[in-house]
């Protein structure tokens, strides 16, 4: 038996290496980099789609997951976080779930790779309810008018916006104010715009509105007040 095994290998082994090494080189040769695979991880960008127009994302998952991606050696180098993205689909969401699990189907990658391993079998989030409320506009003014002026009335037009936000966020007694409005060169009543600003940075306004028409009234002091003043002032 040890001869004849003796005999297999040595017998002609030079032509026996040269025939191996001949092999190895034609399958080397004809295996192209399209029949060879590769695998490599990368992180992702995770993105929310279809997140329910009645609801609000109060705690978001995390921004990226990891994945395990496999493609052809050609096409391997070109796959990077650049054209691969996990999409998860909140349009079936509920208020009481928190935890989404992450499947192979929902990682977009490039024809002729697939996906062997997503790190993170889930990701966490919370929703809330979107409450709407009619909010009072309150004018921020600021400076002072002129000796011998005063402010008769300020209107502001619409005086009520409609904003939303999480239900948790929404509260009752908050007022909507404007940007500041600096009066000290005003000599005559004045209509302007001036931008809304929000009580909380959670809310948002309901509508593409963004501004609203503020009309202060200005007239000169009561000539009466001014001289009765004076005669106090005297005694």
């Amino acid at each position: 038996m040890k001869r004849f095994f003796k005999r297999l290998f040595l017998k002609n082994w030079g032509l026996k290496l040269f025939s191996f090494l001949l092999a190895l080189i034609l399958w080397l040769t004809l295996i192209t980099p399209e029949k060879v695979f590769s695998d490599k991880w990368l992180t992702i960008p995770l993105e929310l789609h279809n997140i329910p127009p009645e609801m609000e994302l109060m705690e978001k998952p995390p921004a990226s997951v990891d994945v395990k991606i496999r493609a052809s050696k050609s096409l391997i180098n070109d796959i990077t976080s650049a054209n691969v993205h996990a999409v998860l689909n909140l349009e079936k969401a509920s208020l009481d779930q928190e935890d989404y699990p992450l499947r192979n189907y929902m990682i977009s990658i490039p024809s002729g790779a697939e996906v062997r391993e997503i790190r993170q079998s889930q990701v966490s989030l919370k929703l809330e309810r979107t409450r709407e409320i009619l909010l009072d506009v309150e004018a921020n003014i600021i400076g002072e008018l002129k000796k011998g002026l005063k402010v008769e009335n300020v209107g502001i037009f619409p005086p009520q916006v409609l904003i939303k936000g999480p239900e948790s966020k929404v509260k009752d007694n908050y007022i909507v104010r404007t940007s500041p409005i600096d009066i000290s060169s005003l000599t005559e009543t004045t209509e302007l715009e001036a931008d809304l600003i929000l009580p909380n940075p959670d809310l948002r306004l309901a509508s593409a509105q963004t501004k609203v028409r503020v009309r202060i009234l200005i007239q000169e002091e009561n000539p009466e007040t001014k001289s009765g003043k004076k005669k106090t002032q005297k005694k």
